[in-house]
């Protein structure tokens, strides 16, 4: 991809998943993501060929303008959108794949001291919801979805939705937002919006891949609640079986008692017939 095309492909995924540009002209001079972007891609081209302080330097000014930290390591795959962006971190050898999203407050960062690959890789079309934390030199599978204020320690499977503290998956393969059919509706509407030929397979190809982002990361399962539910609804059951027993206790100590009455009776009349046996023994007498 050329440099020209880059450009567009950066301004074009802000309009796909920020419903607030109204304009590029706005969006070139004002969304600071974007800003932090081609800044870092400048550092990492001095990166790469050896000049550090430089790299560093650029990255420093990048942090001072926009309040988002690239190093200049990282790499940066295409279709990265950055939403807000103040208080993101991406450590030196973080690794993000093509059409990621990150929200305010998101570190990509390491443990330790360790030497080498210590930062994530993040797949494609991975969205990382605001204030997650993923540490650690593990992999972010394609299409996954981390929820806001998780922290994510170890490796995350395709398709998998992330939440809480230590991070657990607690969706895995779950349903896709739309249909094949709404993709391609959608992709038909943005090409008729930006002027582009949706007839030419490699654009619709292009933009069916920017646009299969879930960006509903307000939409998360609440495993504590679950939890609370599956409490609340075995306790229930158990509040329904002590009342049963309760009953049968009751049933079966009314029975006692009335068995207890007619054995006191039987015993009684007994008595009275012994007694009546006896006297009638010693009046024959």
């Amino acid at each position: 991809m050329n440099f020209f095309s880059r450009i567009k492909k950066d301004i074009r995924v802000i309009f796909e998943r920020d419903p607030a540009a109204k304009s590029v002209l706005e969006v070139v001079l004002c969304y600071s993501g974007l800003h932090a972007i081609w800044l870092h891609r400048i550092s990492h081209a001095l990166f790469t060929r050896g000049w550090i302080v430089s790299a560093r330097l650029v990255s420093n000014f990048c942090r001072f303008l926009t309040g988002i930290e690239i190093h200049p390591g990282a790499t940066i795959g295409d279709g990265l959108f950055i939403d807000h962006g103040t208080g993101i971190v991406i450590g030196e050898t973080a690794e993000l794949g093509k059409n990621v999203t990150l929200y305010q407050g998101v570190t990509l960062g390491g443990t330790g001291k360790e030497k080498g690959k210590r930062h994530p890789t993040i797949g494609n079309n991975v969205v990382v919801a605001t204030g997650a934390k993923v540490l650690g030199s593990f992999k972010v599978g394609d299409h996954a979805k981390i929820g806001a204020g998780s922290v994510v320690l170890k490796e995350v499977p395709p398709h998998a939705t992330v939440v809480g503290i230590p991070g657990r998956v607690v969706v895995l393969h779950g349903k896709r937002v739309h249909n094949e059919d709404e993709y391609r509706e959608a992709v038909a509407e943005l090409c008729r919006a930006r002027g582009y030929d949706e007839h030419d397979p490699n654009v619709r190809a292009e933009l069916m891949e920017e646009i299969d982002v879930d960006l509903n990361h307000d939409i998360l399962p609440d495993p504590d609640r679950e939890m609370i539910e599956v409490a609340l609804r075995q306790i229930q059951r158990l509040e329904r079986r002590v009342n049963e027993l309760e009953t049968e206790l009751a049933a079966a100590r009314a029975e006692i008692s009335n068995e207890a009455m007619r054995t006191s009776s039987i015993e009684v009349a007994l008595t009275n017939k012994v007694d009546l046996t006896k006297r009638s023994v010693e009046h024959e007498r």
